[in-house]
């Protein structure tokens, strides 16, 4: 019998940490997007599944999602980023360890963009291209849904990344 020692060691917070991902990266669905005037956290970042907790992106990685997304952050609403922590993201000289971005979709190919480490201290980093389609794997349930007309085969197709079992079956 296996005992699951994550629960325990969730860090207690407002927002997702770089303590939150110990146990590795972390794909996210934004689902809504705020700034407010805050000085040091002015973005925050809604994500399916977040229990209220976004992810408040530092200024870099602001920086790199202009650079991939463009300034308008309701553009961003339904799209995918993979966070990771990188134990070297430093704050007031000392390694304390930080969310940085690995992968974004909406984009046509791994991106590089110049990331501020220091002042006047900029090091290139590339965003990998993520691709959002899943697996089905409720067969029956998208088969029903064709059936019942609540979704067609082309809205099904583009949502998941299908066999060719899977189309001969919905198309049946």
């Amino acid at each position: 019998m296996k005992i699951d020692m994550r629960k325990t060691i969730e860090p207690k917070s407002d927002q997702l940490n770089a303590d939150d991902l110990i146990d590795g990266a972390k794909t996210i669905r934004i689902r809504d997007v705020k700034v407010t005037d805050s000085e040091t956290q002015p973005v925050s970042i809604y994500f399916d599944g977040d229990n209220n907790k976004p992810y408040k992106p530092s200024k870099g990685m602001r920086r790199v999602l202009v650079a991939l997304w463009g300034a308008n952050a309701k553009d961003y609403i339904g799209r995918y980023l993979t966070l990771y922590r990188d134990e070297k993201v430093k704050f007031g000289g000392i390694e304390v360890g930080g969310i940085r971005i690995s992968h974004a979709s909406h984009i046509k190919e791994p991106t590089r963009v110049l990331e501020t480490v220091g002042r006047g201290k900029r090091r290139p980093i590339t965003i990998e291209v993520l691709k959002t389609k899943k697996a089905l794997t409720d067969i029956d349930g998208a088969k029903e849904a064709i059936e019942k007309g609540t979704h067609t085969f082309e809205q099904i197709s583009d949502a998941y990344d299908l066999t060719e079992e899977q189309i001969k079956i919905l198309k049946g």
